[in-house]
């Protein structure tokens, strides 16, 4: 191949009309994830951009919206038994999965209802 993949920019995510301000409590405040601002051609459409550390969450209005909730980002975590104890603190139910070979993962839904998983390889 003459051409190579170098990442992932960006995962985006659907959300509903009028959703940022739950976005933004989710994603920026409960998740600690830095608001970055749209171009300014794409505000228009609605929704919210969130980076964290190189990659972007982009959470876009999608009508009519039906949330994702088999398909998922996953987001390697370091130390998920803090993310956990800091989740239950801020109201936001997870679901434990074993079933991954050496890795401890957890499941929770965004104000959504999409699926995001965090995992931690061990």
């Amino acid at each position: 191949m003459e051409f190579k993949y170098k990442g992932i920019d960006h995962i985006q995510l659907a959300a509903p009309k009028g959703c940022e301000e739950k976005a933004r409590a989710f994603f920026g405040e409960i998740l600690g994830y830095e608001e970055i601002e749209k171009p300014e051609e794409l505000k228009k459409r609605g929704g919210v951009w969130f980076r964290y550390g190189a990659c972007q969450i982009h959470i876009g209005v999608e009508d009519p919206f039906t949330p994702a909730r088999k398909a998922h980002p996953a987001f390697e975590v370091e130390n998920l038994e803090k993310l956990m104890k800091h989740l239950a603190l801020s109201g936001v139910d997870y679901m434990k999965d074993s079933n991954l070979p050496g890795a401890n993962r957890i499941y929770v839904y965004d104000p959504f209802g999409n699926r995001i998983e965090f995992l931690e390889w061990i």
